[in-house]
Parts: C-alpha cells; structure tokens; sequence
C-alpha cells in the first residue's frame, strides 16, 4: 500500500476545523517490518489547551444543534467511514500489525457504535416526577458534560475511537482525541471522514504527541469536563487522580485477566473454537482476552489435543498477506512480556504442547504458544499476558473453578463453557466480572454495555447507557401558583 495516494491519509493534527503540523516529529512504525511509514507532530501542552479553549468554543453552539440534525450528522460520518473500509483497514494493518480481515471486521465493528449512537441523539429522554410537596412539579432533563477529552490505546485504534466519539457527539458534547503514538494513523483519518461528514470545526479535534504532555494538559485544563480512558489499570489509576482536583466525569476501560472455564459437560469442539476466536485475535493483544484457560481433569486431554491441532494450524505473518490469521505483537516489549511468562510457567512444572518461541520474521514476532499443568499461581495467571499464550489450568470441582476465576483484582471478562443449565447461572451469579460469555467467545456488540468491575474500570460504553457517560441531569423543581 502506497499510503500518500491514500486521501485520507494525515500526518497533522486535526485542531479546531484545521490540519496542524510541527516540526518536532514522532515516527510510526509498521510493526511487521519495523518500517517508518509516517511522521506525526509531536504536539506540547501550549497546543492542547488552545484545542481546549476551541472545543469549549465549538461545545456552546453544537449544544444547540436540534437532537436530529446532530443524529444525521454523526449518521453521515459512520457512512463514510463504511465507504471507506478498504482504505482504513490498510492502514491500520500498516500501523497496528493485524491481519486485514480483522482489520475490516474493526472497521464494521467501530461504524456499528457510530451507528448506534447517531440514532441514540433522539433518545435523550427527561422525567416527570410527582411532586414532594403541595403545588409542586418535578423535572428531571439530560445535558451535555461539556468539553471531553478521550485517550485510546493502540490495539484497536478505530473502535476504540468510535466507542467513546460517536456518544459524546450525539449528546452534544465536543471532544478531543489523543490516540495512542503507535497508531495514530486511523484515528487522523476518521477525524478527515468527520470533516466531509460535517461535523463542525472544534467539535471532534485530533491530536498527536507525548501521552505524558498531553494527558497532562488534558487533566489539569479545568474547562475539560470528562475523560474518557482505555487501557492499562495503572494509567488510569494515575488519570484518576490527577482528574481529582476538578472532578471530571471519568470513564476508565481498564486492564483484564479473563478467565475461560470448559467444564466436564462441555462441548469441547465448540469450547475449542470460542477459545481461538477470543485468544488469537489481535494477536492475543486484546483486553477480554482469555488470560487464563482452566478446564476440567476429566476433558483435559480432549481438548488440549484438539486445541493444539488447530493452534498448529494457525497461519503467522505480514498482516497484507493473503490468508493470515496471526500478525506481529505491538513491539519487542511485548514479545518480552511473552516470553517471560512462558518462561516462568515451564520453571514452575507446565508443559509446552505448541510455539514456545520467537519467530524468524523479526523482533516483534511470537509464536502461538500452548502451554499445560499451569500452577494457578504462575505469572500468566496472574498477570495480562497480551500475547498469543494459552496456559491450561486444570481444576477439579466448580467450587474450585469459582474461586481460581475471582482470585484477581481485575474483572472486565470472563467466559465458560456448560451444557448445564442450572450450572450456568450458579457460574454467572458467582463469577466476578463485568461482562460473561456463556458458550460463546465472541461478546462484544454495539447494542450491549461494555465494561468491568473491581480494578477494570468505572462505566460502560456502548447500549442505551453508553450516552449517559456524557450527559449531565438537572433536577428542576417548579413551585406553581394556586390558580
């Protein structure tokens, strides 16, 4: 892919209506390779806080904007941006590493919010309450936070976006997005497919540089209202506070550790294909991912025979090839953590039954790796892998399972695996987890409310609940004259 025939293809930042650039550069990389394939400005906190003052500036007419004329708005961009699914996925694949399929399932996945909240505009609903007193009504109306601000990571570097973007614009919010340095690519260019969409200058801003300097500027900045965060729990906990002064309305997707269980009345096979839709996708670099794979002593050898068939079966490489399933990790970093990990299983007694290695491709390449007998207590069990490591945990009894599955400080996902109705819902009632894949690998949609518990995070996006994130209620109550 020629990336500069490409029209949508920016390396400036998308402020107030404007493409800015500087001279002070950042490069982004094509993590198959290693190749620079762009250059994006490296912006200080001077340049955030005049994207600020702009988005406050955008924020008090676009408010204004009738709830229909937002909605065909926000209704247009997410017809451009399937229009343009071809070209975003190439460069995404460029910039992010995976597979161009799963890139064009993004792409579809990330319109399908914009979509959704585009028709969520009409349903910014108020109440009317019964009065507490003689003479008295109650309303109750739904407004905008104001001025928000988003921080995107770099698995899902258009998802990621449109999860957050498309209902801060139906609510009638501006927005500022700084996604992450590693792929800014396709976030620059569904701000360009905002601009041909209509959506007004300073309303959707896009910004590039240091995530320190610009999250920085971002919290302290008083006229910014919300936050809205996706990544590790560490950063976010580190947002939070420094959110703390001014008390921003925040929403934090954060790190997982998600469990997926295949009990003894399980069908294996389909247990078996769940686990690869949900583990290798991305590379395993996903934050529902299944970090941790316990099945039972009496299916054990089922289905690890199986799974290692199909693991084996798993084609690597450049993510443009035809017919690719797993591309790069992010990094060499990331190829450390993998190894690390699987390294440490081995010394605590596991066995390996596929990969275990890095591959010939280059740095940033790791094989899709099955490792068994994992102690419940090895560091991939205990950790977030985000690699393509699958650690099989046996255990013996659901009690067991239970408590292996809520021994964690994290809970976004978790998954498991029955034919057992009234076990089912004893597992879902038990488990501690904000979303539950019940015989299924895949749960993400549009239409249902993403997020976790515990040290996962605070909201949810996505479903009727994902615009309340940026909308305020006012309680007004009207004392009226006896007439």
């Amino acid at each position: 892919m020629t990336l500069n025939n490409t029209t949508i293809f920016k390396q400036a930042c998308l402020i107030n209506g404007d493409w800015m650039t500087t001279s002070d550069r950042l490069d982004v990389t094509n993590p198959a390779s290693n190749e620079v394939i762009a250059t994006v400005p490296n912006i200080d906190g001077d340049t955030i806080n005049k994207a600020v003052d702009a988005a406050e500036a955008a924020f008090k007419l676009w408010r204004k904007v009738p709830a229909p004329e937002r909605g065909e708005i926000v209704r247009r961009w997410h017809d451009l941006i399937v229009a343009h699914t071809d070209v975003l996925a190439e460069i995404m694949c460029c910039e992010q590493g995976k597979p161009l399929s799963e890139a064009k399932g993004e792409i579809a996945y990330a319109a399908s919010y914009v979509k959704w909240f585009a028709e969520e505009a009409m349903r910014i609903n108020g109440e009317i309450l019964p009065g507490a007193a003689a003479g008295t009504h109650i309303r109750v109306s739904r407004e905008p936070v104001g001025v928000c601000a988003a921080i995107t990571p770099w698995n899902f570097p258009a998802a990621m976006i449109t999860r957050k973007v498309a209902p801060a614009l139906a609510a009638g919010c501006a927005i500022i997005v700084k996604p992450a340095s590693q792929t800014p690519l396709t976030a620059l260019a569904l701000g360009e497919l905002g601009i041909r969409a209509g959506i007004p200058k300073g309303v959707l801003q896009v910004v590039t540089g240091k995530a320190s300097v610009i999250g920085d500027a971002l919290c302290k900045n008083t006229k910014v209202r919300k936050l809205s965060f996706t990544g590790s729990t560490e950063v976010g906990s580190h947002l939070m506070a420094q959110c703390s002064h001014d008390v921003k309305k925040l929403s934090l997707e954060l790190g997982g550790n998600a469990p997926f269980i295949v009990f003894d009345d399980a069908d294996i096979d389909r247990a078996v294909e769940g686990l690869l839709k949900a583990k290798f996708r991305n590379a395993g670099q996903t934050c529902i991912s299944p970090n941790r794979v316990y099945v039972h002593n009496a299916v054990i050898e089922t289905f690890q025979t199986k799974l290692v068939a199909k693991v084996n079966a798993l084609k690597v490489g450049n993510g443009l090839d035809d017919g690719v399933d797993i591309g790069p990790l992010i990094d060499a970093p990331a190829v450390d953590k993998v190894i690390e990990h699987v390294e440490n299983a081995l010394r605590n007694g596991a066995k390996l039954l596929a990969g275990g290695q890095r591959l010939a491709f280059g740095s940033n390449w790791y094989a899709p790796t099955v490792l068994t007998d994992v102690s419940a207590t090895a560091q991939c069990a205990c950790e977030e892998t985000f690699g393509p490591l699958v650690p099989i945990i046996p255990f013996a009894s659901e009690e067991q399972v239970i408590g292996y599955a809520n021994d964690t400080p994290f809970g976004l996902a978790a998954y498991f695996y029955t034919d057992n109705l009234h076990r089912a819902q004893r597992v879902v009632d038990e488990i501690e987890s904000g979303m539950v894949g019940i015989n299924t690998g895949v749960i993400s949609a549009a239409n249902a409310p993403f997020g976790g518990v515990k040290a996962s995070g605070l909201g949810r996006e996505g479903a009727h609940v994902g615009i309340e994130e940026y909308l305020e209620m006012k309680y007004q109550c009207y004392a009226m004259k006896n007439l």
